[in-house]
């Protein structure tokens, strides 16, 4: 990914059109895309700066906080299936879609196959 631009080339664009100038005459006079200058420009009408926000990292699971929950689930009924973990979820209150929890399932705790979506046996202390 590329690196953002400067703050001083972003406040000197700001600058201008907050100046008056037109958005594709300070686009091309400072060589930057047009839809940079009315963002910018709102960036900074909104916080007070022209700083770009974070860029890149990672996400937290949807599910990682829940973890207790979907091991307690899965150990009452080993043989679920995601459609019905998912109904389990939501009438413990946490809505997700079938894809946030197979994801969170293949890479988190448990394990997804095509018996049901867990195998009781892959969890530590939860012995069949």
């Amino acid at each position: 990914m590329t690196r953002p631009y400067s703050n001083d080339l972003r406040e000197r664009v700001v600058r201008a059109h907050l100046a008056g100038e037109p958005i594709r005459s300070v686009a091309a006079r400072f060589g930057v895309g047009i839809s940079c200058v009315p963002r910018w420009t709102a960036r900074y009408r909104q916080t007070g700066s022209v700083a770009p926000g974070k860029v890149g990292g990672h996400r937290p699971w949807l599910l990682a906080s829940h973890r207790t929950l979907v091991l307690e689930l899965v150990r009452k009924t080993p043989h679920l299936t995601i459609d019905r973990l998912r109904d389990l979820l939501a009438a413990e209150g946490v809505t997700v879609c079938r894809d946030t929890i197979w994801r969170y399932l293949k890479r988190g705790p448990l394990s997804a196959n095509s018996n049901g979506c867990c195998r009781a046996a892959s969890l530590p202390g939860y012995g069949r």
